[in-house]
């Protein structure tokens, strides 16, 4: 199944001057949460939990909602606390040939591009992904040939722009082999971990931002960041297995309502867009955990982020979901809803094949083995002769 983590994020300023300290979620252990509590609900105590969990009484019945989730992050929680519970998993998939899939989701302002994306101070799951990936890749590169090749794009308005080399929009194809990919699209093939992450960044600053009343850097499109990853043993062979992945690194804008942020203009119609691919991810997120969805059909081409989404979300992949949600009263509705998406998402199933595809060499490859060879043995006899003479 597609495993779901939830993350509750801190109150900021704003929250807690209008809020007076009451919260609309509280984590219970590393897997529970209660969605709007009631006050006699008592925390279990864990390394790590919150114990600030006071509610004022408000003077109406409490939903008293329990979530149960693969992993629960409190407000203490850090970015690298999210990496070592989530993504760190996903490498070895992406090193044994699995597609791989991470995305955030929640409403604007509940802490995904903080979650994904960080800040130099306190890098995110994408950056921490990648230093750790080219860790590991450094470990094995004795046994192992790697090539790492990546791309980053976003879905403005409903328009997909290359974030490595802008220009005009790119138009979504789906190839019997390749699965879902977007034509023209740029790859890029980075020689170090140092080199990926200026990509990354150089990808950040091309995304388009503008601040809203909800969320003073609000990210305004859904960013789509794909490694990939190819790998041969360095054994001399007739035959190569080479194993090849791919891993999407997702941050996706938030949902809004246009009644409380207050958007006009731009901002309302770029809110509308966001919207209406979230509405298009939620229907498929539906149909898919639907068990009585006989036919099957599944409503990918509704919106251009479904159809990036579609290997992701029912296909060949490995997928974990970080629903990202505020604690605060304010932003009760969109918690609310967050949570219902995501307790949905545990229902999907997804298939599992190894991406291994075996090379035949050809007859000059053949020659260049045996020259190989030879020379392996004639240096081996030559240090047997001198252990002999000596």
């Amino acid at each position: 199944n597609m495993r779901v983590v939830v993350r509750v994020r801190p109150p900021n300023p704003l929250e807690i001057s209008n809020n007076s300290g009451a919260s609309s979620v509280r984590v219970m252990d590393q897997n529970v949460l209660v969605f709007d509590p009631d006050e006699e609900c008592e925390a279990i105590n864990f390394p790590g939990a919150s114990r600030k969990r006071a509610r004022s009484v408000t003077g109406r019945r409490a939903r008293d909602l329990r979530f149960i989730f693969d992993r629960v992050f409190n407000e203490e929680a850090n970015n690298t606390d999210v990496f070592e519970n989530t993504t760190k998993d996903i490498i070895d998939g992406v090193l044994d040939g699995f597609n791989c899939t991470v995305f955030a989701y929640g409403a604007t302002g509940a802490g995904k591009t903080h979650t994904m994306l960080g800040s130099n101070n306190n890098p995110g799951v994408m950056f921490l992904t990648m230093m750790d990936l080219y860790r590991r890749i450094h470990e094995m590169k004795d046994e192992k040939t790697c090539d790492v090749a990546v791309s980053y794009l976003e879905v403005y308005n409903e328009t997909i722009r290359d974030l490595l080399l802008p220009g005009p929009a790119l138009a979504v194809r789906e190839d019997p082999q390749r699965g879902v990919c977007v034509s023209g699209l740029t790859l890029h093939k980075p020689h170090s971990a140092e080199e990926l992450l200026s990509m990354l960044e150089f990808g950040n600053n091309n995304r388009t931002q503008h601040p809203t009343d909800a969320n003073a850097q609000s990210s305004r499109s859904h960013a789509v960041f794909q490694v990939f990853v190819r790998q041969k043993d360095r054994t001399a062979g007739l035959k190569a297995n080479v194993r090849l992945a791919k891993m999407s690194l997702i941050d996706l804008a938030g949902s809004e309502r246009a009644t409380v942020t207050t958007n006009r203009g731009a901002r309302f119609r770029e809110g509308a867009n966001i919207n209406k691919s979230l509405l298009a991810l939620g229907n498929c997120i539906n149909a898919l955990a639907d068990k009585e969805n006989k036919s099957g059909h599944i409503p990918y081409r509704n919106s251009k982020l479904t159809r990036l989404l579609k290997d992701s979300l029912g296909g060949n992949c490995k997928t974990v979901m970080i629903a990202a949600v505020s604690p605060s009263m304010l932003s009760y509705e969109d918690t609310y809803n967050t949570l219902k998406y995501a307790d949905r998402a545990k229902s999907i199933k997804v298939s599992l094949k190894r991406n291994v595809v075996s090379v035949d060499f050809h007859v000059s490859r053949y020659a260049k083995i045996v020259d190989e060879l030879r020379t392996e043995v004639y240096y081996l006899f030559c240090s047997h002769f001198v252990e002999r003479e000596n």
